[in-house]
């Protein structure tokens, strides 16, 4: 598909709507015109990209009714492209053959915050002891405040052996002992008998991988650099 395959569709889609439409207007693809409106201005691209959202942005100093162009996206890619674009406060179209798809239209964003996601955010940073992530690392497990409770509880079940759950939350002050070990996220623990559980192979092989994080946090052994536990 060419970019110009984008504009007979568009431009149909437009004059549909009452629109004069015109390709090629001083640097824009597509200017449409009805009555005293702001001008809808329209860039194409073949697929969306920075390029493609840059001049969009740019033509906004001259209409607030811009749109953005281009052939179908991933699918998995599709939301998070319409997301930005809103942001930004640009119109979407999505052009299939001859069938265009508007999947936004340029309005002023109005960000709408998720209380939910802001006290989990600030629960988890308050709870995580230390900072053992390194920012933008992806290979290796990420040592969340849960992990780290889940390590305390492995690495004294592995000194002292199977213990009750009362205890156990008691030594290592982990509140929510009792869930971790019930839920088994990680399959570190095993249930001996009733209230009481210990450590699996699985658990003493976590131990060894995250012993510097583990020293760090029992304060056994001086803590290691970020991302090394």
């Amino acid at each position: 598909m060419a970019e110009t395959d984008l504009y007979r569709p568009i431009k149909l889609f437009l004059e549909r709507q009452g629109y004069a439409v015109k390709g090629e207007v001083r640097d824009c693809d597509i200017v449409a015109v009805r009555g005293d409106e702001a001008p809808v201005i329209v860039e194409m691209k073949t697929g969306f990209s920075l390029p493609l959202l840059l001049q969009g942005v740019d033509r906004q100093a001259m209409s607030d009714a811009v749109y953005l162009a281009f052939g179908p996206p991933k699918r998995r890619q599709r939301g998070d492209i319409v997301k930005l674009c809103r942001r930004l406060g640009l119109g979407v179209l999505v052009v299939t053959g001859d069938f265009v798809e508007p999947l936004a239209d340029p309005l002023p964003y109005q960000p709408r915050r998720d209380a939910r996601r802001r006290t989990l955010l600030l629960k988890e940073f308050a709870q995580r002891v230390g900072d053992p992530n390194i920012g933008g690392s992806t290979r290796q497990p990420r040592m969340t405040a849960y992990r780290q409770d889940a390590l305390r509880l492995a690495g004294l079940l592995a000194g002292a052996g199977a213990m009750r759950v009362a205890v156990l939350r008691e030594r290592t002050g982990v509140a929510r002992a009792a869930a971790i070990l019930q839920d088994n996220v990680y399959g570190w623990f095993q249930r001996e008998s009733r209230g009481i559980y210990g450590l699996s192979p699985k658990g003493a092989g976590a131990l060894d991988q995250f012993a510097g994080t583990l020293a760090a946090l029992t304060g056994s052994a001086s803590a290691p650099p970020a991302g090394t536990g």
